[in-house]
């Protein structure tokens, strides 16, 4: 049983999640939770909006309740992503490849990083756009085998997944709260922008 029927919609203290080292022998190390804990955990201290779907009904259902949460009805879709749009096909989506004329993206990503909380993404999702290009508003459509450790682990999926052509523009978004200050980016994110992000995320194990 996947560790997310255990642990999704747990009311548990945020104590509860991860033993502190001061409640440990100061000799014994830091006790890590398993990548999927950790990452939600991570993603929804960033401001991220986690929706956990175990099949492609519940990620139609999710989808639809975030449009009529946000009045996107009739608004046009960003897609880019041809399998995504083969994926939606059925769902009368009004899609666009304009940024211009979209109210919100929705994409998939490369890798759900654990370690904070973020999304690692290339040129397969966003070409060669800017993160400030994009509509504000996010919808990434997800798996759990996706999530994966650290950037440099996503780093090395790429580049194993693409061997004939590495893809380019590779960031991560994991600043989905206004109050993020610059400080707080990494080389990684630079230069980006803050995004009202909702992230379905698919059961596949």
């Amino acid at each position: 049983m996947s560790l997310f029927r255990k642990i999704f919609g747990s009311k548990s203290d945020k104590s509860k999640e991860e033993i502190k080292s001061e409640e440990r022998s100061k000799y014994m190390p830091e006790v890590k939770l398993p990548i999927d804990e950790r990452f939600t955990i991570n993603f929804k201290a960033n401001g991220g909006k986690f929706l956990y779907c175990e099949d492609l009904n519940e990620i139609f259902d999710s989808l639809n309740n975030i449009i009529v949460e946000n009045s996107w009805q009739g608004d046009k879709a960003l897609i880019f992503d041809k399998n995504l749009k083969d994926r939606f096909k059925d769902f009368n989506l009004n899609q666009t490849t304009s940024s211009q004329e979209s109210t919100y993206f929705l994409t998939t990503c490369e890798n759900l990083i654990a370690d904070d909380g973020s999304l690692l993404i290339s040129s397969n999702q966003i070409a060669e756009k800017k993160l400030r290009e994009l509509p504000d508003h996010f919808v990434v459509f997800a798996t759990t085998s996706q999530i994966v450790g650290s950037i440099g682990e996503g780093l090395r999926g790429i580049k194993s997944k693409n061997k004939k052509k590495i893809p380019t523009n590779i960031t991560t978004i994991k600043n989905f709260k206004p109050e993020k200050t610059t400080e707080e980016k990494d080389f990684m994110s630079y230069g980006s922008s803050s995004k009202n992000l909702y992230l379905l995320l698919l059961e596949d194990l």
